[in-house]
């Protein structure tokens, strides 16, 4: 077991070419990996997916007493040591150690365990946590103010500029479904996708979250939108690309056609506080420009266009190019509500000066941070998108979204894959 606040040692790199681990593992030993899952969401409701999880099994926990944090940070423990004297593939070693470590340290936490925030990420999603550079945000400030000019304070203009993008609720599902056709079209041509795979979109009124996908099996899913978040047109095929084509969908259907298949069952449930989560995340996050390249925004507007729902594309590109390179500010807002313990209205306050939104979108922000199972969610949406994109800008293209969405990456792998 790794010691408290350090890293595991990260393994050998591996390779977009490498054929899936053949190493086998334990039935019993898998078979206790999914049952300690679907144990820990019945403490934490929500946190752990697991529809593809043989129907007897999740009511074989359904109907058990229900178990202790105790029981479950033993358990993860006495697992992650088989798991270690295994002899094992060193990838798939190294992803059950990283899911292992993650549970054990969700559950220390719901016995009650002081766990700061910053060793909470470390140790859930095997990063280390920094705030921002105010500098860096202000250089993107400055960007914005340039692409937006006017007299009014930049928050005010960047709020009239998104105002003019917002899709009416009754549009959204429309705007969804033609988005994540122009995406599926294009992502077809560069990887196979698994016959009969499907996506319903469906429209909410209002949650802590802008969009939620629930993956049903069978490669089917199902993708909410948030209404009350009030997506725009340019942000709807962010919200798509991340959600559908190539994001969480397109990897649930690969990782089951591909990995499931091939018996690696772990890959039956998605723990959200995990390693795996964060490489999901950030691979989701590099959203339309994988599978439509530069110049995604005017594609975007003219699919858009026909729905009457048009804009200008490019600057809508630019904008969000710029307003990417302040994403960690919500990984600031996070580490000012739960290791400096700052009270909620200085966190929607420094929101609002360093995203630039305004007090309803802040404090949508601020209910997602304190949400207990997405508070330290945001690390995968930042940290993860940051190492992610260094990783593809290395070598772009299929055969590397291939490698993103078959094999099961950690982020120790990536950044051992970097250093070459």
């Amino acid at each position: 077991m790794t010691a408290p606040g350090r890293f595991p040692a990260d393994p050998a790199p591996v390779g977009a070419a490498d054929p899936l681990p053949t190493g086998p593992v334990p039935a019993d030993l898998l078979g206790e990996y999914l049952l300690l899952a679907l144990r820990l969401d019945r403490l934490l409701p929500g946190l752990v997916e697991a529809t593809a999880v043989a129907p007897e099994l999740r009511l074989h926990v359904a109907a058990e007493p229900r178990p202790s944090a105790s029981d479950l940070v033993r358990s993860s423990g006495r697992l992650l040591d088989r798991v270690g004297r295994a002899g094992l593939d060193p990838q798939r070693r190294e992803f059950l150690a990283g899911q292992l470590r993650a549970v054990e340290c969700t559950a220390r936490r719901l016995t009650g365990q002081s766990v700061s925030f910053a060793r909470e990420i470390r140790e859930c999603f095997d990063v280390a946590v920094a705030p921002g550079e105010p500098d860096r945000y202000r250089d993107a400030h400055r960007e914005l103010a340039e692409l937006l000019p006017g007299r009014d304070q930049l928050g005010t203009r960047l709020a009239r500029y998104r105002a003019g993008l917002q899709v009416p609720p009754d549009r959204l599902e429309a705007a969804a479904t033609t988005l994540a056709a122009l995406l599926r079209g294009r992502l077809g041509a560069q990887l196979p996708l698994p016959a009969g795979e499907t996506v319903a979109f469906r429209v909410v009124p209002d949650a802590p979250w802008a969009a939620l996908h629930h993956y049903r099996g069978g490669y089917r899913s199902r993708v909410l939108l948030n209404a009350g978040a009030r997506p725009r047109r340019d942000q709807i095929a962010q919200l798509v690309a991340h959600e559908a084509y190539p994001g969480h969908h397109t990897e649930r259907c690969r990782k089951e056609l591909v990995l499931v298949g091939a018996g690696h069952d772990e890959h039956r449930v998605v723990i959200a506080n995990s390693p795996s989560s964060l490489i999901a995340e950030g691979a989701a996050e590099l959203g339309p420009a994988a599978v439509l390249g530069a110049g995604w925004g005017s594609l975007v507007a003219a699919a858009l266009a026909e729905l009457g729902l048009g804009f200008d594309g490019e600057l809508a590109e630019r904008v969000q190019a710029a307003t990417s390179r302040l994403a960690r500010v919500r990984l600031d807002t996070a580490l000012l509500l739960h290791d400096a313990r700052a009270p909620a209205e200085q966190a929607v306050d420094h929101l609002q000066r360093w995203l630039l939104v305004d007090e309803r979108r802040a404090r949508q922000q601020v209910r997602f941070l304190q949400h207990p199972v997405w508070r330290a969610y945001s690390v995968t949406y930042v940290d993860g998108a940051e190492l992610l994109r260094q990783w593809w800008d290395r070598a772009p293209g299929p055969a590397r979204l291939r490698s993103l969405l078959d094999e099961p990456w950690t982020p120790c792998a990536i950044r051992a894959e970097l250093r070459v």
